[in-house]
C-alpha cells in the first residue's frame, strides 16, 4: 500500500458538504469514485476539513491509500477525467504513510468575502455574502483582536456541533478591503461546526454599528451561542489553505491562494494583537505551484 496527498479546488454550491452522506451529492464520494476508478480497486479518500453545505474550498488537502502503481501525472490526469466540473484536483504527490490530511495539519485558514454594494451581484453571487451596508472595517479588526489565542469559542458554535471540546487555538484574522467588497481571513488550528461564519456574523454586526466593539469579548466571554449574531451564509466561506510540518513536503501556500496577511506567529509561541491587520489588497498570484 502506499499514501498520497491531493489538492482540490470546487465549488460547494450543489453538494451536501464534503462529507460522503445519503441525501445527496458529496466531494468525498466525488472523489472516491473518481480515484477508484484511476485504481481500479475500491479507495476511500480523507480530507482535512469537513465543509459544510454550499461552502467551497481553494485547497482542500485529502489523503488516499492504495495499491494501484501510478505516477503522479497519471493519477492527476486520471483523476480529474473522472470528475465533475465542479471539482478540480490540481496535484497529487505521494507522502508517507505517516500522514494524515486532518491529523497532521498545524492550522486551517478560512476565506470569506462579502460583496458590499447597493446592487445585487450575478457573476459571484455563489460565492459571496451580498450586503448593501458599508461596515466599518476598523471597528471590526479591533473587535476581532478579542479572539485571538487559545479561547473557549462556545458562543460561536452550532449547536450540532460533536467536537469533544469548545477549546480551539486561534493564529490570526485579517482583514483585506477593496471599493466595493471585504475578504476576512481566520487562521486556526482547528474550527468548530459554523464557527467561522458565526464569528463573521458577529463582525458584521459590529461593522453595522448594531454592537460596540466590546461586545466581542463579552461574547466569547459568555460562551452562549444564542446571544450572538445570526449565522452567516454558507456561500460566502471558502477554505482557503492548510499547514503541515514541513518533513511531509505539503507546502502551506497552495494553489492560487495569498498567505494570510499579518503576522501569524507559530502556535507554541504565542499571539500577539499584530495578528490582526487589515492589509491593503494585492492581486493574487498568477504562479500555479504543485503541492
Amino acid at each position: 500500500m502506499s499514501r498520497l496527498a491531493l489538492a482540490c479546488e470546487y465549488d460547494g454550491t450543489d453538494f451536501v458538504g464534503w462529507q460522503a452522506q445519503a441525501n445527496g451529492r458529496s466531494v468525498q464520494a466525488a472523489l472516491a469514485e473518481a480515484i477508484s476508478a484511476v485504481a481500479d480497486e475500491p479507495v476511500g479518500v480523507h480530507g482535512a476539513g469537513r465543509t459544510d453545505a454550499g461552502v467551497h474550498a481553494d485547497c482542500q488537502i485529502a489523503h488516499f491509500d492504495t495499491r494501484a502503481a501510478r505516477t503522479p501525472r497519471q493519477w492527476l490526469l486520471g483523476i480529474n477525467s473522472n470528475l465533475p466540473d465542479d471539482v478540480s484536483v490540481q496535484a497529487v504527490v505521494p507522502v508517507p504513510a505517516s500522514f494524515d490530511a486532518r491529523r497532521s495539519a498545524l492550522w486551517r485558514e478560512y476565506r470569506y468575502t462579502i460583496a458590499c454594494r447597493q446592487t445585487r451581484p450575478a457573476q459571484d453571487r455563489r460565492f459571496v455574502w451580498w450586503l448593501r451596508d458599508t461596515l466599518d472595517c476598523d471597528a471590526m479588526t479591533a473587535a476581532a483582536s478579542a479572539w485571538l489565542g487559545e479561547r473557549d469559542f462556545s458562543a460561536f458554535r452550532a449547536a450540532q456541533c460533536q467536537s469533544t471540546t469548545p477549546m480551539r487555538r486561534m493564529l490570526g484574522i485579517a482583514i483585506a478591503k477593496a471599493p466595493d467588497r471585504l475578504e476576512l481571513r481566520f487562521r486556526a488550528n482547528a474550527f468548530l461546526y459554523h464557527m467561522v461564519r458565526n464569528l463573521v456574523g458577529a463582525m458584521v454586526a459590529i461593522g453595522r454599528g448594531e454592537q460596540p466593539v466590546a461586545w466581542a469579548r463579552e461574547l466569547i466571554a459568555s460562551r452562549d451561542r444564542s446571544r450572538g449574531a445570526a449565522t452567516a451564509p454558507a456561500q460566502g466561506l471558502s477554505l482557503a489553505a492548510v499547514g503541515y510540518p514541513e518533513s511531509f513536503g505539503v507546502p502551506i501556500v497552495p494553489i492560487g491562494v495569498r498567505p494570510l496577511s499579518g503576522s501569524v506567529p507559530e502556535p507554541e509561541r504565542g499571539l500577539t494583537p499584530s495578528s490582526t491587520a487589515s492589509p491593503t489588497p494585492s492581486a493574487p498570484s498568477s504562479t500555479r505551484k504543485g503541492l
